[in-house]
C-alpha cells in the first residue's frame, strides 16, 4: 500500500482491542523508525519511552486525563520526552555530536533565551510524533496522539530527571466497535483550496 492510501486509512483510535497483542517485531521496527526521525540540525533532543508493562501503564493512565481508557487498553504507549535540563543535554552534545554539529548547536544556544531554546527543542519532538503516527499505520497498527497527560506525574512515574514528557502515543489495534473507525466516521478535513496554496 502506498503512502497516500495509508494516510487515507489512518485514523485516531478512540478505543483499542486490549486482547490483541502487537508482534514484537513490529514494536522493534517502530523503535528503529523513531530512532531515525529527522530534526533541525539533527539535534535529536528526545527520549522515546516504550511502555508495555501493564502496571506502569495503569499508573500513567490515572494521570492521562481524558485518555485514561486508551492508555489502559492500548498494548503499547510511547512517551515522547524532550531534554529539559539544558546542562545535562549539553553533556550529550559535547560527547555524542560531531564537531560541526556541536558548534552549530552551541551557537544556537548562545543566541536564544532559555525559554525560546526549550520551545525550539520541543518543536523537534513533534516532528518525531508525526513520524511515529505514520510509521504505526505503515506497520498495520492503529495509534492515537495524546497531549492530554499530566507531564510532571509522567516524569515522576517514569523516574526521569533530565527529560520532560511532552505527550504520548497509544499504539495497538483499534476495537471493532470504535466509533472513530474510518468506515464509521469518515475523515474530515478543511477544503483542499483553503489548506494548499500553489504559487
Amino acid at each position: 500500500m502506498d503512502i497516500l492510501e495509508l494516510m487515507k486509512k489512518r485514523y485516531s483510535a478512540k478505543k483499542y482491542n486490549a486482547e490483541k497483542a502487537i508482534p514484537q517485531e513490529k514494536i522493534e521496527a517502530l523503535k528503529e523508525v523513531l530512532y531515525l526521525s529527522p530534526s533541525s540540525i539533527n539535534v535529536q533532543p528526545w527520549k522515546f519511552t516504550f511502555v508495555q508493562n501493564t502496571g506502569v501503564k495503569a499508573q500513567l493512565a490515572a494521570v492521562s486525563m481524558h485518555n485514561l481508557e486508551k492508555v489502559n487498553q492500548a498494548q503499547l504507549v510511547v512517551v515522547f520526552s524532550v531534554a529539559d535540563d539544558l546542562d545535562a543535554f549539553q553533556q550529550i552534545v559535547d560527547t555524542q555530536f560531531p564537531e560541526a554539529r556541536r558548534n552549530w548547536y552551541n551557537q544556537i544556544r548562545a543566541s536564544k533565551p532559555e525559554a525560546e531554546l526549550k520551545t525550539w527543542l520541543s518543536q523537534q519532538v513533534y516532528i518525531a510524533l508525526g513520524v511515529g503516527l505514520t510509521a504505526s499505520i505503515a506497520l498495520g497498527l492503529d495509534s492515537t496522539a495524546m497531549e492530554g497527560i499530566e507531564s510532571d506525574r509522567y516524569k515522576e512515574i517514569l523516574n526521569m530527571t533530565d527529560f520532560k514528557p511532552l505527550f504520548a502515543m497509544a499504539v495497538g489495534y483499534g476495537a471493532e466497535d470504535d466509533f472513530n473507525r474510518i468506515e464509521v466516521m469518515p475523515k474530515s478535513r478543511r477544503s483542499r483550496e483553503s489548506v494548499i496554496e500553489n504559487i
